[in-house]
């Protein structure tokens, strides 16, 4: 999640899904798992945060698998991909220090040199800025890693696809490729 933090938050109302595209971060307070992020207030999704189960889906990383890479020449294209559904309850940030920390540890997060930046702008700006937005926290409550990396391809075919992967000018595909490498290895050990 911390590394592809771009993620699909999805909420209800008057039951249809609704979706934004947020950035979050991610950490940890006790034994919590807390997604942070924050929507432009003419988002009236916001509304949506509190009293409602929310799903976070972090979508990254995936690849095409093609058939070329297969035994046999009756299969059929598909997808490796790892995915996290973080559902959970969300809380809005209503105070102004709060919202504050949440702005800044974005900040360090996606790009620690803008705090400088931001530093020197004048606290009205700032608040301005803010009131702008609304901050939200998310508490996971169900964490469901989900993952297709050819497990059900033979050791052949699995060395195949990760040749081809490795290979590509795509970073996606390359990360697929690192984590089919892991998979295998630890199936292997077993």
């Amino acid at each position: 999640m911390k590394k592809y933090s771009f993620a699909t938050l999805i909420t209800t109302r008057d039951n249809i899904p609704v979706a934004s595209h947020l950035p979050f971060t991610i950490s940890r307070r006790d034994s919590q798992l807390i997604l942070s992020s924050h929507f432009a207030k003419a988002n009236n999704q916001w509304q949506d945060i509190e009293n409602h189960k929310i799903l976070v889906v972090f979508s990254e990383p995936h690849a095409y698998i093609s058939t070329k890479n297969y035994e046999r020449v009756l299969k059929v294209p598909t997808w490796n991909y790892i995915t996290i559904h973080a559902y959970g309850d969300g809380k809005i940030i209503h105070d102004r220090e709060n919202t504050f920390a949440l702005l800044e540890n974005m900040m360090e997060n996606y790009e620690p040199a803008f705090r400088t930046d931001w530093n020197l702008f004048p606290d009205e700006y700032k608040s301005n800025m803010a009131a702008g937005i609304v901050a939200f926290e998310i508490v996971v409550t169900d964490p469901q890693g989900k993952m297709k990396l050819s497990q059900n391809r033979s050791e052949v075919e699995q060395q195949h696809i990760i040749s081809t992967l490795s290979e590509s000018s795509h970073s996606n595909e390359k990360t697929i490729a690192e984590y089919m490498i892991k998979n295998l290895e630890k199936s292997q050990d077993k």
